[in-house]
């Protein structure tokens, strides 16, 4: 502990306890926004496993890959990546090749971190691979586990997970146990490894990273530039204050983020939007006044909700007769869906959009998700020009759900932006003009996949 305090004195950080919090990490100097607080090596990572998009396990690029010939597990795109992974792979390649090939192809990405986790630790304690302040076993022992609140059924996967684990490496002194509590660290401590475009590649272990506590009103964002981890200011960070990133999806209810929490975290957030007033504007009713533009909080009798700007009282019978009928298309809708129906469940959230309009406040976060999926569907049907207009009706919801320099906000303006270009290549099209006019627009990614990226991001920590 000493060794990793010392480390982040140099980067003007400390780690300290809190009784309600645990571990936590305090700033002790002043951090502005886009400023990075700290940035780290994985511990382990390995990449996503996908038949149709396969990545390097050095540097998780999808070009020019060739496979290994002893473990035909493992992939890279050359001899560098190879080289500098060796000293891990070399006994991961020996203990994965005395597998018959069809327990090969059932060995998942969580199975490989945890076999990663112990050979590091054995190339460690050999001297083989050299530790540092803030990379090292010890600070992955040191992680919370919960193990004593989760499940029997969640304890029994763990198990069934840690006997596979054993499988591969074969060895006799391996404490199983141990390996089910490791399983529960990376529920709680790994992260989703995101591309620039913030698009899952993989998944990692960052000791120090995990120290940091969440908030659903962050001061910090963590990103990624290839493996390394990255924690930016996205507020001003006073020195003293703590420095907080956010877990899960923020441009959620607080009643989804707390569920969230709950069940993955197995804690209560208690941050200043889980308990203030601005979860009435972002997930309550509007004023019967539309021109009011006020939030509504229940009446001290209960009977019906008071604007908080002009005080009209909305009827309580209006709003459950509304809001009963939005959940019961909400469930048609989603029946739809599944059965592939794509232009009747069009139709079905233009009308649930239709009735949220008349019940929720315009910066709901209820009606800004239905603006998304709208948005969705217009992008698969390229129907640029309207999937503009909805994805110019989320930033004001986007502006107060997340801080002003934080990458989704960023992305859904560049999602912005590629309507914008896409709708003038439409026209331009539609007017005569050659279709080499926009062939430039192949350097980038469609807004589609920004957007999907964008969606995939929400996910900082990956579940097992």
């Amino acid at each position: 502990m000493e060794e990793l305090q010392s480390a982040l004195k140099e980067r003007d950080l400390i780690v300290c306890t809190l009784p309600e919090k645990g571990r936590c990490l305090l700033t002790t100097r002043d951090f502005y926004p886009g400023e990075v607080i700290i940035s780290q090596e994985p511990y382990v990572c390995v990449p996503n496993k996908s038949s149709g998009n396969r990545r390097c396990d050095g540097c998780f690029t999808s070009s020019n890959l060739r496979k290994c010939s002893a473990c035909h597990v493992v992939w890279y795109c050359g001899s560098t990546c190879q080289k500098l992974d060796w000293k891990l792979h070399r006994l991961e390649c020996q203990a994965l090749s005395r597998l018959d090939m069809d327990k090969r192809k059932s060995v998942t990405p969580s199975i490989r971190l945890m076999v990663k986790l112990y050979l590091r630790r054995k190339l460690e304690s050999e001297k083989v691979i050299p530790t540092t302040a803030t990379n090292n076993y010890n600070l992955v022992e040191a992680l919370v586990s919960h193990i004593s609140d989760i499940d029997e059924k969640q304890l029994v996967l763990y198990a069934q997970m840690a006997s596979l684990v054993n499988l591969i490496l074969q060895w006799p002194e391996i404490n199983m146990k141990e390996i089910a509590e490791n399983f529960s660290k990376f529920a709680c401590n790994a992260h989703t490894i995101c591309d620039g475009e913030l698009r899952p590649l993989g998944t990692g272990l960052y000791p120090v990273i995990s120290i940091i506590n969440h908030s659903c009103l962050p001061n910090s964002v963590l990103v990624f530039e290839g493996r390394l981890a990255v924690v930016r200011a996205v507020q001003h960070i006073t020195q003293g204050a703590e420095v907080l990133i956010s877990y899960i999806d923020t441009a959620g209810s607080t009643m989804t983020r707390q569920k969230a929490l709950t069940e993955q975290y197995l804690f209560t957030c208690t941050c200043p939007r889980c308990i203030k007033a601005e979860s009435a504007i972002l997930e309550g009713y509007q004023c019967k006044d539309y021109q009011c533009n006020g939030f509504l909080l229940r009446s001290s009798d209960g009977k019906g909700f008071i604007c908080q700007r002009c005080g009209v009282v909305r009827d309580k019978e209006e709003i459950r007769k509304i809001a009963s009928e939005v959940k019961s298309m909400l469930d048609t809708v989603l029946m739809s869906s599944s059965a592939g129906n794509h232009q009747e469940t069009f139709f079905m959230y233009q009308k649930i959009e239709t009735l949220q309009r008349k019940l929720c406040h315009p910066f709901s976060i209820s009606l800004m998700q239905t603006c998304e999926k709208l948005l969705e569907i217009l992008m698969e049907q390229q129907n640029w020009r309207e999937a503009l207009a909805y994805c110019r009706l989320t930033i004001p919801v986007y502006q107060r759900v997340y801080p002003g320099f934080h990458p989704l906000l960023g992305l859904q303006y560049y999602t912005c932006g590629k309507l914008e270009w896409q709708s003038l290549l439409a026209y331009w099209h539609s007017v005569g003009l050659p279709k080499s006019t926009g062939m430039c627009v192949q350097d980038f990614y469609s807004p589609v996949e920004v957007y999907k990226g964008l969606k995939g991001f929400w996910a900082t920590r990956t579940v097992l």
